[in-house]
């Protein structure tokens, strides 16, 4: 039987039937302000007991300020976050140094949104000119967090869009799981090291890992605050949600007068899962159910 992944909360993961499945991606899609980075940092809370290791967290913000991880991380368990220069090339040799630090803010928070529909062409191909020229340092982030024993990737800050192929942030989402964290790990080498692989090619054999076990979190915000409006969304071939193994929706319910939070699992393969509505609150070390 597959050693399952806790997300640091007991109920969850009982809803879940043990936890979430090793080698799948998983979505927590709800509005801002819902709860998501707490549980981001539950699930890293997590690793650290699990693996001896926190996750790595991609943050894909780029319209405002960051999601505010190392703050979430000193109140709920008293650990800083390590974050790394997107504007350095200090990952330029992944066996040359220890792991990654534990943030990566990729888009550099520049204040504009990534969406297609809102750039004209020239912004449009500048943003893929800006992109091609930085996803070699995210292939080494990722890397060298998977050669550290790293099987955690949350990726963060993708922000709400009415249709997925209009986002540059759910392309380099795809990008992450599907070429980076599902590739074998000689083939990630190959895209890290491009013309220098041969040379390196023993190294790479001594830092191998298992590509099947390493697991993506992503956390998706949306405009829809109320819990009752994402579970009756439908999911569209092709939508970001129906090709994720795991979906578990976040928002707000009225109980008896009061708003309160809960959450819902829409969607877990290769597993049973509770149907139930599962509330909770917030508090200064999280989400508590």
């Amino acid at each position: 039987m597959q050693t399952r992944y806790s997300t640091g909360l007991d109920a969850l993961d009982a809803s879940l039937g043990g936890g979430l499945l090793p080698g799948t991606l998983t979505l927590f899609i709800g509005a801002t302000g819902v709860g998501k980075t707490q549980l981001a940092i539950s699930i890293l809370r997590a690793g650290l007991r699990q693996e001896g290791r926190p996750a790595a967290i991609i943050d894909l913000s780029a319209r405002g300020d960051s999601q505010n991880h190392g703050g979430y991380a000193e109140r709920m368990i008293g650990q800083p976050l390590t974050q790394a220069d997107p504007n350095c090339d200090a990952l330029a040799d992944p066996f040359a140094r220890g792991r990654p630090e534990d943030v990566l803010p990729f888009l550099g928070y520049r204040g504009q949104r990534v969406l297609r529909s809102q750039m004209d062409t020239d912004q449009w191909h500048a943003w893929q000119s800006e992109l091609n020229r930085r996803m070699p340092q995210l292939s080494r982030f990722v890397y060298g967090h998977l050669i550290h024993g790293t099987e955690r990737f949350i990726i963060d800050g993708i922000e709400p869009q009415s249709d997925s192929t209009d986002s540059l942030q759910i392309e380099l989402l795809e990008n992450i799981y599907h070429r980076m964290l599902r590739q074998e790990h000689d083939w990630l080498a190959r895209e890290v090291f491009r013309q220098q692989y041969r040379e390196r090619s023993d190294l790479v054999q001594q830092h191998a890992f298992d590509h099947q076990r390493a697991i993506a979190v992503a956390l998706v915000t949306t405009t829809e605050s109320m819990l009752e409006q994402l579970m009756t969304r439908p999911l569209a071939d092709g939508d970001l949600a129906a090709g994720a193994n795991t979906v578990i929706f976040l928002g707000r319910v009225l109980d008896g007068g009061r708003m309160r939070r809960a959450m819902y699992i829409a969607k877990h393969r290769g597993s049973a899962a509770s149907d139930q509505i599962l509330p909770f609150q917030i508090d200064d070390s999280g989400l508590v159910f």
